[in-house]
């Protein structure tokens, strides 16, 4: 059990309180958005304090299309540079960049884009608009290039070596590995093997510091966590965290811990939850602030950071502190055993596929072949129907 110790509080807006926190991957920068708000707030969460810079602020909404009035209702995608203090935001068919001197004045692009993610190596933007497609843009220089179909969002296994991100339609969700491109405007290198989810609606997939697990959150029918073991992709943990709408957890609410193995969830009660993943032990600590736990991420330094229904921040420390954990060599093995998909994919056709259990889509040569998932034995709807 590790104890947590508050290592800062502060007050942010309660009519719009954060629900999703994303961190910086090297650097005390945690930006927070929330759904019908055009603020983006950025606090610097270094030495155990919490400090508010100015905001991107958006102004007033715009109309949006008839035919996408969800935009209104969805927070402002946002993405980190990997080695600078840099923060890109999208609003409609402007980006704006932050630093810790502000904001600056918004920039044309060609697309209003729903999702955003820096490259491993900082010099493309992977950017999703709507619809079957998506962009490479080099910011530097403004060109922009099209990438393979992607969304929801982008995770970086922490060798900077492999993404992940999902694929989506209503009745499964792949999710797909990637090779970062060499050149700017560079877009992800899709991989033949990926895991297959049974629905859709699914989170941003989230690597553990160590690169040895993969979770994911989801789906748009129930308040689930899948946890996979990296390389192999083999399920170690599956959980309903509620079986009703009568108490609907929140969407951002996980972080891997600076222990190996330990996820940390957070609760609509507000408490956190420390979960082993092997052993599946898990332990509840009270709520730090005595509110519904509305995000949650851990800081680059592994730190945890909590932010509240009420408006609340919490800085939280894990006691006793661990060193950063080493990063597993599993990008390696994952390579030596997969290839690169041919231009023009059909996913349905091209992939190696597993669900954490079974794996199908290729035959004894190691060509594409029928599903043999389980899934579809029991008859349960899936993209290889």
């Amino acid at each position: 059990m590790t104890e947590l110790a508050v290592l800062a509080r502060l007050s942010a807006d309660s009519q719009h309180p954060v629900e999703q926190l994303v961190r910086h991957p090297r650097l005390p920068l945690v930006a927070g958005t929330a759904a019908k708000s055009r603020l983006v707030r950025v606090w610097d969460c270094g030495g155990g304090r919490l400090h508010e810079f100015a905001p991107v602020d958006l102004g007033p909404a715009r109309e949006p299309d008839p035919a996408e009035w969800w935009r209104s209702e969805t927070a402002p995608p946002v993405a980190w540079h990997p080695e600078q203090p840099l923060l890109v935001v999208a609003d409609g068919s402007t980006l704006t960049r932050w630093t810790p001197d502000g904001p600056s004045v918004p920039e044309q692009v060609s697309a209003a884009y729903l999702h955003l993610a820096f490259s491993p190596d900082g010099r493309t933007l992977w950017a999703k608009p709507s619809g079957d497609s998506s962009d490479a843009l080099d910011l530097a220089t403004g060109s922009a290039v099209p990438a393979p179909y992607w969304d929801t969002g982008v995770a970086v296994h922490p060798s900077g070596e492999l993404v992940a991100t999902l694929v989506s339609d209503q009745s499964a969700t792949f999710c797909l590995f990637a090779r970062p491109g060499a050149e700017p405007p560079a877009a992800m290198r899709q991989l033949r093997h990926a895991l297959v989810l049974a629905a859709d609606g699914y989170g941003t997939p989230l690597f553990s510091a160590d690169g040895r697990h993969l979770a994911v959150r989801g789906n748009a029918y129930v308040d689930s966590l899948d946890v996979f073991a990296f390389p192999s992709l083999r399920r170690v943990l599956t959980r309903t965290l509620a079986e009703d709408d009568a108490q609907r957890w929140p969407d951002e609410n996980l972080a891997w811990g600076v222990r190996p193995g330990v996820l940390w969830i957070g609760t609509p009660t507000g408490s956190l939850l420390e979960l082993d993943v092997e052993t599946q032990q898990t332990v509840e600590h009270p709520s730090p602030a005595g509110a519904p736990i509305s995000a949650l991420t851990a800081t680059a330094s592994g730190d945890l950071l909590v932010a509240h229904a009420d408006g609340a921040l919490a800085l939280l420390a894990e006691r006793p502190t661990a060193s950063a954990p080493e990063v597993a060599d599993g990008v390696a093995v994952f390579l030596a055993e997969t290839e690169e998909l041919p231009p023009n994919a059909e996913y349905e056709e091209d992939l190696v596929v597993t669900d954490g259990t079974d794996t199908w889509g290729a035959d004894a040569d190691g060509r594409p072949g029928p599903c043999r998932s389980r899934c579809c034995e029991v008859g349960r709807h899936h993209a290889l129907e």
